[in-house]
């Protein structure tokens, strides 16, 4: 695959300051002017100023420049204005309004490797004494950016964009609501899901396993309980562990882990999710906010403002 996934995610939101304190609290090193940074992939959120909580760009990594000037032709034969330098390619996704660039990028490479957390079951002994994780003194910091979620008010004509446009790959369906896209070896990074109006959803952030989400989250809660939107759970889509929390414009952001993963060369089979197996495969149920956010019905007032 020429994309090799995510490279940036810029979220505007009425309260800059409030919410550039909450992504220092959350583990992404700020570097100064709502930017910020995960271990490994270099810069990868920017905070700005927007009436309203938004995506405002979403920045995709490929590997070369003629990947760019493919991806180039088929945003031309879908009809849409773009912007092209040689490196780099951007155009407006036409329903949410987001200003996706596709961009050439060094592929992200953690190294040394993470080493495997040895866990033990029942019949086997992987290690011996207590558990490594008690000796976790260090605040928890996301390796990268795994994934966007989008709401569309015209889920076939975003989707469109990312698998006609831009090459993006379906890994499952939700029902006929949502749908999983990937640009990498990890089962998703956009999903993008039928919705009355154009929002983002959350931003997803990668950590080395299930105790860094749990840990990552406590941190998070331990003087600030409002934060708590979901979690301790798992998904089915990706089998992902998972714990959401609410930044203080209403964007949702998670801590995850162990997500499956799709060779490039191998063949993958899209699964069609429905009910609850679309949403997680343990843990607590979904709060209702978690699936309709708080500040829906104003969204969509002010959607409905800014046309008349």
């Amino acid at each position: 695959m020429a994309l090799h996934g995510l490279g940036k995610v810029t979220i505007g939101v009425p309260n800059v300051d409030d919410t550039i304190a909450y992504y220092s609290d959350f583990g992404l090193e700020h570097r100064g002017g709502g930017v910020f940074a995960t271990r490994n992939g270099g810069e990868q959120l920017e905070i700005v100023h927007a009436p309203t909580r938004r995506l405002v760009e979403l920045t995709v990594a490929a590997d070369d420049p003629d990947d760019i000037t493919a991806i180039t032709a088929r945003l031309t034969r879908l009809g849409l204005a773009i912007q092209h330098d040689g490196t780099s390619v951007s155009a407006v996704e036409p329903i949410t309004g987001t200003l996706v660039r596709v961009q050439v990028r060094p592929r992200i490479v953690i190294e040394p490797a993470v080493s495997p957390t040895p866990y033990n079951g029942p019949g086997r002994i992987d290690r011996w004494g207590r558990a490594p994780f008690l000796t976790r003194t260090h605040p928890v910091r996301p390796r990268k950016l795994g994934h966007a979620v989008l709401g569309s008010t015209d889920l076939e004509t975003t989707m469109k964009f990312f698998t006609d446009g831009l090459g993006f790959k379906v890994s499952d369906y939700m029902g006929d609501k949502a749908a999983f896209l990937r640009c990498s070896v990890e089962h998703h990074n956009v999903l993008v899901m039928a919705a009355p109006v154009n929002f983002m959803h959350h931003t997803s952030w990668q950590v080395d396993d299930v105790d860094e989400v749990g840990r990552g989250a406590h941190t998070m809660l331990e003087n600030n309980p409002e934060r708590h939107i979901w979690g301790l759970g798992r998904h089915h889509a990706g089998a992902n562990f998972f714990w959401y929390l609410k930044d203080p414009a209403g964007n949702f952001s998670e801590y995850y882990s162990d997500m499956d993963t799709v060779p490039e060369d191998e063949l993958w089979s899209p699964e069609v999710l429905h009910g609850l197996q679309g949403l997680y495969a343990w843990g607590p149920p979904p709060p209702p906010s978690f699936l309709e956010p708080d500040d829906l019905a104003a969204l969509m007032t002010g959607t409905h403002s800014a046309k008349g």
